[in-house]
């Protein structure tokens, strides 16, 4: 994957691996919790945890008022705007239908990285075929039929478009806006942003009412806030990094292909020749966007010369035939 290499591509499969298994989770919570408290004190303690453990191996907290204003808008952005009401969805759609709006999040992703300015504004006619191939891929893999979506509670639909829309531009903006502090301290303040605001909306709507903690529960609150938040968003925020978030974005094909092959291989669920189809298609867009947006080929207007332009946020690198 040419776009992400080292680290960075450690984490970007981390995310992979560990927001593919908190689809499950996720639809456990729901069930045993209610929507709102269950998301946000799952970010608060995950938050918690994480900015003492930064502080505890030399991190800093962020110095500078101008840093705590960007964490906490993109935490109010990714976690209040987009995951919580994923979690608040989740109750009124099925998860095939679900998981069709939540992989928007990689077209959602490749839009705002185009137009918000600051960027490589690179969505070109390869990255808008990977994109659509990817999507296509996912539509086989879950079998959501037109007529499932069509039929769907609107409640969900919209709240998890939504959600789509408010995590890319949550992920652009802290893109767009870097900050001094380390990936994890920075994680850290945002899970803390976004879990106080979830969990004060949660109070408002009178949800400690219905609040009853089960082991059920418990461990499902444990597992998300150790691989799903802890783990999973940490990763997220280093690759967002050190990638674009065209690029990063793309863990959201990914991740149905991860709880399949786990439902698989861990509850023996039934996969056919459509499933397997469907995966290679979303990985084969997968690879393709990483490399579609890192090289293209152009011809200079003037003199017919060959450049060959290697793109990344940081540096351009042009290579040209002597003439």
């Amino acid at each position: 994957m040419a776009a992400l290499r080292g680290k960075a591509l450690v984490a970007y499969l981390l995310v992979c691996v560990f927001w593919g298994s908190t689809y499950l989770a996720i639809r456990v919570g729901v069930g045993e919790l209610p929507p709102f408290l269950f998301a946000g004190l799952r970010f608060f303690i995950a938050g918690v945890i994480l900015f003492a453990g930064a502080l505890a191996f030399g991190d800093r907290a962020p110095r500078s008022a101008v840093d705590w204003r960007t964490l906490v808008i993109v935490g109010l952005f990714l976690l209040a705007g987009g995951n919580a009401f994923v979690v608040w969805a989740e109750q009124y759609t099925p998860s095939g239908v679900a998981s069709i709006f939540v992989v928007t999040v990689a077209l959602w992703m490749a839009f705002f990285d185009a137009i918000v300015p600051g960027g490589s504004g690179d969505l070109n006619w390869r990255v808008v075929t990977g994109l659509a191939l990817g999507f296509l891929g996912t539509t086989l893999l879950v079998g959501a039929s037109p007529r499932a979506i069509l039929h769907a509670d609107l409640r969900g639909p919209i709240a998890l478009t939504s959600a789509s829309a408010f995590w890319s531009l949550g992920s652009v903006y802290a893109k767009r806006h870097p900050t001094e502090t380390s990936p994890y301290m920075g994680a850290a303040v945002q899970m803390l942003a976004g879990g106080v605001a979830v969990t004060l909306l949660g109070t408002v709507l009178g949800e400690w009412r219905a609040w009853h903690l089960s082991a059920r529960g418990a461990g499902t609150i444990a597992y998300l806030v150790v691989f799903g938040s802890i783990v999973g968003y940490s990763a997220y925020a280093y690759a967002l990094r050190h990638a674009s978030p065209t690029i990063v974005g793309t863990y959201a094909y990914v991740n149905p292909v991860i709880a399949v092959l786990l439902g698989w291989l861990l509850l023996k669920e039934p996969v056919g020749a459509r499933t397997f189809a469907a995966m290679g298609l979303i990985l084969g867009a997968v690879v393709w966007i990483q490399f579609s947006h890192r090289l293209r080929r152009t011809v200079g207007p003037s003199d017919g010369r060959t450049v060959m332009r290697l793109q990344s946020d940081s540096q351009t690198v042009r290579l040209s035939d002597a003439s």
